[in-house]
């Protein structure tokens, strides 16, 4: 940790963690993104941002850093809240045309989301949209050609940094599609909490959210993975005793932190599946354009009700762990309401909501929900 300030870290605890990548975590961890880039076979980085943080002081100075340090980069920023196929092409252009041999991708799940199938999609034979798991599936996608990706995470919420997959909105058809493969993991992650510093509270509370469903989706997915299982409950404790402070104190380093590793961890527990929450929000957001982790928050707490008989011997452990007021689904929902309304009540509803046109007229359901199959109870198909 020696390209780090003394002073950086003796106020936060630093480490480097290798499960499920490798992590460089703490204050000031920034610093060693260089040697992070050398370290995964990168020469000539693409850096992949949102258009909204494309001017930020951080992707000016992560740029020096790597030009300082012999690694000549350029900057591709084409990427929407919600990204779509147009960016994710134009951002292969970019990486043909520059001749990279990997990304750096900065900022929230949508940035992430972009660099991670930028990386694996510009040297494939195939088309982008013939790549995701509803067309070939991972068995398309040749791993030999997907390039390295160095992930630096500027929001606590996707966990897209410790993820093998990575969602695009097929704008042709107004539908998310997932792109799954072993080699789409980022090779190393840097999780500085000073990055995340500047966030809005609103931003804080929805990203969080997301978190909070990617460990209580993970956990409550009936396959058989202990693992996941232990990482989705101390993940949820995390989230319950550090997202209320960040939301508060957004210069609250510890639980900036803290809520970083909640997010990875979200993403870690997810492998084994997740559910209706996640069904239900990606449809929406592929059609209204609204924020993920804010339209998990409005499906979040109906989930529960509807998986309650499914759900109870986890929420009853899970309710003891997080040393909740009340026992079982109970107590869980109550904590879920408590986090939900926080979130969606700094939300200016009129900006998604029924002014939004169409927005009384859901889309179609789709021909085939592949989802669904990890929410323990079933779901209904709208008629």
């Amino acid at each position: 940790m020696s390209e780090r300030g003394e002073d950086d870290v003796s106020v936060f605890p630093s480490g480097v963690w290798r499960y499920p990548t490798e992590i460089r975590f703490g204050v000031g961890a920034i610093a060693e993104l260089p040697s992070a880039v050398k370290s995964a076979g990168i020469a000539r980085p693409l850096v992949v941002t949102d258009n909204g943080l494309a001017g930020h002081a951080m992707i000016a100075d992560a740029r020096a850093r790597l030009e300082a340090a012999g690694l000549p980069t350029a900057l591709f920023s084409q990427v929407r809240g919600n990204p779509v196929g147009a960016d994710i092409e134009a951002g292969m252009t970019a990486f043909r045309d520059g001749d990279h041999d990997g990304v750096v991708a900065i900022g929230g799940g949508s940035a992430l989301d972009a660099g991670k199938t930028i990386a694996m999609a510009a040297r494939q034979p195939r088309a982008l949209f013939d790549l995701h798991v509803s067309a070939g599936g991972p068995a398309a996608i040749d791993g030999s050609r997907v390039a390295p990706m160095v992930a630096v995470p500027t929001t606590a919420g996707t966990g897209s940094e410790t993820g093998r997959a990575a969602v695009v909105t097929d704008e042709r058809v107004h539908e998310k599609r997932i792109f799954l493969h072993a080699t789409m993991m980022p090779k190393v992650v840097i999780e500085d909490p000073q990055l995340t510093v500047g966030l809005p509270a609103n931003l804080t509370a929805w990203t969080g959210m997301d978190a909070l469903a990617h460990c209580f989706e993970g956990l409550c997915a009936p396959e058989l993975h202990p693992f996941s299982d232990g990482v989705a409950v101390e993940g949820l404790r995390v989230i319950k005793e550090f997202l209320p402070r960040a939301v508060l104190d957004g210069t609250d380093l510890e639980a900036r932190g803290m809520m970083l590793a909640a997010a990875s961890m979200g993403s870690t527990a997810f492998q084994k599946g997740l559910g209706a929450i996640h069904s239900l929000s990606h449809p929406v957001g592929a059609r209204y354009d609204t924020h993920h982790g804010l339209t998990n928050a409005v499906f979040f707490p109906y989930v529960i009700v509807h998986n309650r008989a499914s759900i109870h011997e986890k929420c009853d452990r899970l309710a003891a762990y997080l040393a909740l007021p009340k026992g079982g689904v109970d107590g869980v929902l109550d904590w879920i309401l408590t986090c939900a309304s926080a979130s969606t009540s700094r939300t200016p509803w009129r900006s998604w909501g029924s002014t939004t046109p169409g927005w009384t007229r859901l889309p179609p359901p789709p021909r085939r929900i592949r989802r669904p199959r990890a929410t323990p109870c079933r779901c209904s198909r709208p008629t």
